[in-house]
């Protein structure tokens, strides 16, 4: 033989082992050179899902890369589902060892023949690689190594492995990865309950989710439904009549609802610090009627331009956010994703209680004590200013507990003057988590109980659950917590009688009337505000168990159409005051000790042995009512600081009251313009020709004079006719003689 045949026929013999060899490293050994992707290392992640009070899901929150999903087991997955995607995507799946040589053949005979790429080869395993890889061009070098990493997953994992790992990171669309989230969504079942004809629709979406979108794209995704049950038709043991009843079955989305039940939770996430408890204190049942009610109440005062609300429901032993309501429209693009429960807004009256509570504790009065309601002039940063009620009128002497009820701005701010001005009112707010308002109170002035700084629902909402809890005040929470340490910021007995006002319907029926919002078929207290030009209207009120609060407005800063608290804010209000009591029957606040009861008269708060009844501190009894409170015609004598009010058309209560001639004024005589010191300038374009308006707090009873200046009448006082240099302007008080003088300086331009 030849040395040239002896070399062919080893030829012969050894090629054919070198390529077995070959395969075999290519098929066994090469594969494992590839490392496998770290992410398949870990079972994909589920979606966090937030829970209310008692379990119930609120939210579903998206994964990083804004995916929702639901990872399950492979024994929760319906065989259906299982069958129908097998024969979607790899009918061979059960006989391959990752790569489908027969499909990679008759892909690439395809290719060749129509010049491109017409049919696909990927087997499940290989899909599965590329799910769990980075993004990389789809080029034959990737192809090359995602099917060597196939071939390295199949000889480290069961069949079974490789499938649920497969199904839980598929995409459905919809940024829905895995079966169960794609049932939950698109059909709001478990997977268990999924017909044939619904598992070969989810089994077709992975081809091209977007392209077969059965929301957008109802018939391609039934065209491909019918691709898929053909397909599994052609399998053995398949029953041909069930196929055929998939087939003819209607397709019914049931998609989930673009607005879930308290829409506004998933971004305040971060603000609230929930740790990984996956439980909030909302009530889902609770959050969905209140959300419902402020719907319907909006839509009944859209004529009015009112469009936005937001509600707090607390439980007041715990300060858990029972409900909380955003903004009553998510969708509205006008700033319905805005949370009007913690933003700043002006909260008119809603602050008045916490005046009065201090003038309880400081100021030494209580619910029956007579308080002025007369024109009165103050001096504030700004210049003078002169308040007037929210009906423009002056009642006189008004007892504290008709004051708040009704809701009086004149006798709040006369109050708050008399307590030290704005700085306890601004101390006790923050000290109750009202930290809108900034740490300088100067700029508010005594405006600042009637509602000129900037609170938060939620903060203003917890502060009265702090009046409903005998003084002790906690922070909100929203996910449970360890009880945060309770501190008794108010004295129970100021409080107390605080919501004993708040829930006397009588008292302030004068100003609101009766059988409104604010009555409830439970004694409840409550208290109302409206912010200057209607642009804010407020509702807070509560029982022992329950707080509530409401605000109503525009998140652009319009005005609503003349609507006050007690017609914007007030229904929606009374409606979640009811739904909170209708399975926890109301109970009302414990009376502390240290509270009695006793009669006064209603004219000046004094004791008498018939009368209206009051609850009073017990070491603060009134004296007893005596002749020489009275006239010869049996009139309340008042002293000189009503004489105004007495003769002026505000006073309509002339049977009841007098002028006492020779009775001094319990107020002090105090210029409030010029301020001493004062320095003005003259020039000859003023409008006025240099006159000075001259203001006393005793209007009426102060005699004006200069030895530099001329006077002239003036209403309510006098005006001064400025010249250049120094002068002094003198008050007199008429009563007793008492002067009080104020130096200024004029110069020329």
């Amino acid at each position: 033989m030849t040395a040239s045949r002896r070399w062919y026929r080893r030829k012969r013999i050894l090629l054919p082992g070198v390529g077995l060899a070959a395969g075999l490293f290519s098929w066994f050994a090469l594969p494992r050179c590839f490392e496998l992707p770290q992410s398949l290392m870990e079972n994909p992640a589920g979606s966090p899902v937030l829970l209310d009070r008692n379990g119930a899901p609120l939210h579903h929150l998206v994964l990083p890369d804004f995916t929702r999903s639901s990872p399950v087991s492979l024994q929760e997955i319906p065989r259906d589902l299982v069958d129908c995607t097998l024969a979607a995507e790899d009918r061979r799946f059960r006989s391959h060892g990752g790569v489908d040589l027969l499909a990679t053949l008759r892909a690439a005979k395809d290719a060749a023949l129509h010049r491109r790429a017409v049919s696909g080869a990927s087997t499940i395993t290989q899909q599965l690689i590329k799910l769990a890889s980075p993004p990389a061009p789809r080029n034959l070098k990737t192809k090359l190594r995602e099917a060597m990493l196939a071939r390295h997953l199949e000889m480290r994992w069961s069949k079974d492995e490789i499938l649920i790992a497969y199904l839980n990171r598929l995409p459905y669309g919809n940024h829905r990865s895995g079966p169960a989230e794609a049932a939950r969504f698109y059909f709001q079942k478990p997977l268990t309950d999924l017909s044939l004809a619904e598992n070969a629709l989810l089994a077709g979406l992975p081809q091209a989710p977007s392209r077969l979108n059965p929301i957008k794209h109802p018939q391609r995704a039934l065209q491909r439904r019918e691709v898929v049950l053909q397909r599994l038709s052609n399998q053995e043991g398949k029953d041909p009549a069930r196929i055929a009843s998939a087939r003819a079955e209607t397709l019914r989305l049931r998609p989930l609802p673009e607005n879930p039940v308290a829409p506004w939770l998933p971004n305040t996430l971060g603000t609230w610090g929930h740790g990984d408890d996956p439980r909030c204190t909302i009530e889902r049942g609770l959050q969905a009627e209140v959300e419902t009610i402020v719907k319907e109440e909006l839509a009944k005062l859209s004529g009015s331009n009112l469009k936005h609300a937001a509600v707090v429901v607390l439980d007041n032993r715990s300060r858990e956010i029972l409900a909380l309501v955003s903004s009553g429209n998510w969708r509205d693009p006008k700033g319905g994703q805005i949370n009007g429960a913690l933003t700043p807004r002006s909260p008119g009256s809603t602050l008045k209680p916490f005046t009065w509570l201090l003038a309880f504790e400081k100021g030494g009065l209580h619910p029956a004590s007579i308080v002025a309601d007369i024109p009165t002039r103050f001096r504030t940063e700004q210049g003078l200013d002169a308040p007037e009620n929210f009906d423009r009128s002056f009642r006189g002497p008004v007892s504290v507990r008709e004051a708040l009820a009704c809701s009086l701005n004149v006798p709040a701010m006369r109050a708050l003057n008399e307590i030290g001005g704005p700085r306890p009112l601004h101390e006790l707010l923050l000290s109750l988590g009202l930290e809108s308002i900034g740490q300088d109170f100067r700029s508010y002035g005594l405006g600042l109980t009637l509602g000129n700084a900037p609170v938060r629902l939620l903060d203003l909402t917890n502060a009265y659950a702090t009046l409903a809890s005998e003084g002790v005040h906690r922070p909100p929470l929203l996910f449970p917590a360890e009880p945060c340490e309770a501190n008794n910021l108010l004295d129970p007995g100021s409080a107390y009688l605080i919501a004993d006002i708040l829930s006397d319907a009588e008292a302030r029926a004068a100003s609101f009337g009766r059988r409104g919002p604010m009555e409830l078929p439970f004694r409840c207290a409550a208290k109302t505000g409206t912010s200057s030009d209607f642009r804010d209207n407020w509702c807070v009120g509560y029982t022992a168990e329950f707080t509530v609060g409401v605000w109503a407005g525009n998140f652009d800063n319009s005005p609503m159409k003349n609507l006050s608290g007690v017609a914007g804010a007030g229904p929606i209000f009374h409606r979640t005051m009811v739904r909170m009591h209708r399975d926890h029957p109301s109970q009302w606040l414990e009376k502390p000790e240290g509270l009695v009861e006793i009669k006064v008269d209603p004219r000046t708060g004094k004791r008498m042995e018939t009368g209206m009844s009051s609850l009073v501190p017990a070491d603060r009894l009134p004296m007893f009512a005596a002749n020489t409170d009275r006239d010869a015609e049996g009139k309340i004598l008042l002293d000189a600081s009503y004489s105004e009010w007495l003769a002026s058309e505000h006073n309509r209560r002339r049977s009841d009251f007098t002028l006492a001639k020779d009775q001094p004024s319990e107020i002090p005589l105090r210029i409030l313009a010029p301020r001493m010191g004062t320095r003005y300038l003259l020039d000859p374009e003023l409008p006025n020709g240099g006159l000075l308006h001259l203001a006393s707090n005793l209007p009426g009873e102060v005699e004006w004079s200069s030895s530099t200046l001329a006077l002239r009448e003036g209403k309510p006082e006098p005006v001064a006719k400025l010249k250049p240099g120094k002068h002094v302007l003198i008050a007199t008080d008429k009563r007793n003689g008492e002067k009080q003088e104020v130096e200024i300086v004029v110069e020329e331009r």
